[in-house]
């Protein structure tokens, strides 16, 4: 088994404020948009040396995502900027109907997604975004592991024409993928090969799924673990190939179970290969103020719950 080592914690959110800096180097098309949240989605660099091609919008959401969709008119390739519950939630009927209907090349990049944007409890913890955003036509939905990735997403996603939903974090979490690292939109990542459980994991439970599987090691049990990056479009070959090799899987995910990765993994492997399957995440509730590791222990999200649920999909086998 591969080791995996951090090389020093980074909060994701971080990974696109800088691979932004250097798409606006790069590329002259690449306009930004923020929400009135420049710190927190780490916009302020590009903002600084691109002030004619940055636009604070305010707290005018909708908006936002409006003017967005007129830029590509244009040819410029908006980045729009805010919380990921006000990037979905808040604005849903502008991204369906002005860009993902309309098939325009918007990148929607959401920062503090999921539990851990912690102490600000559950009206801003989304957990239903992915669910939301994957249902959407034509709409690339990108969940990065760690900075690394992250910062490595945020520069493809410029490369694609069409509507792109880039979904990243708060906290500070290990950050273990190669520097300037290749990032294909929906290609999975094979972290480490076994042969008696594949565990598919995407964002910030990529990292407990590559703790849980030493763990797993030491018991005994081989387990393979997958970066799912892009939940859509969805590797669905890595993962008959995976699954028809070890004939279970566990999904996890730092989202509401129902709308996940884990249904769309469900999807695959019912149209394909039928396998056990048990699901980490959050079973069908809201969030609550915490701490991001207290949040974490309390909802199952971590090693310990899925080297529980990798046992248990073995067992029926």
């Amino acid at each position: 088994m591969k080791k995996y080592e951090n090389t020093g914690s980074k909060d994701t959110r971080s990974g696109f404020g800088a691979g932004l800096t250097e798409l606006g180097q790069k590329n002259e098309n690449v306009v930004a948009l923020c929400a009135d949240l420049i710190g927190s989605l780490k916009m302020d660099d590009f903002k600084k040396n691109h002030p004619e091609r940055f636009f604070q919008v305010g707290i005018a959401e909708a908006n936002m995502i409006g003017i967005a969709a007129g830029m590509t008119i244009g040819g410029k390739i908006p980045f729009t900027g805010t919380f990921a519950n006000f990037s979905t939630g808040r604005v849903y009927d502008q991204i369906r109907q002005s860009v993902a209907y309309s098939d325009k090349n918007v990148k929607i990049c959401a920062s503090h997604a999921g539990l851990t944007l912690g102490e600000d409890g559950a009206t801003h913890q989304i957990l239903e975004d992915i669910g939301l955003m994957k249902m959407l036509p034509g709409m690339v939905v990108i969940n990065p592991c760690d900075y690394n990735q992250t910062k490595a997403a945020t520069m493809a996603i410029a490369d694609h024409h069409g509507p792109v939903y880039l979904r990243f974090g708060r906290p500070s979490v290990p950050n273990f993928t190669p520097e300037n690292g290749e990032f294909v939109i929906g290609k999975a990542v094979m972290l480490n090969e076994g042969t008696d459980v594949t565990i598919i994991a995407t964002g910030h439970l990529v990292w407990e799924a590559l703790v849980a599987a030493e763990k797993l090691e030491e018991k005994g049990i081989s387990a393979e673990v997958i970066n799912i990056h892009t939940i859509k479009p969805l590797d669905e070959e890595a993962i008959l190939k995976s699954v028809g090799k070890t004939g279970c899987v566990v999904t996890a995910e730092e989202h509401n179970i129902l709308g996940g990765l884990g249904e769309s993994v469900s999807r695959t492997l019912i149209t394909n290969n039928p396998v056990p399957q048990e699901f980490v995440g959050v079973n069908d509730s809201f969030g609550e103020s915490g701490t991001p590791a207290q949040l974490m222990e309390k909802y199952g999200l971590n090693a310990d719950s899925i080297i529980k649920a990798a046992e248990k999909a073995i067992s029926r086998k």
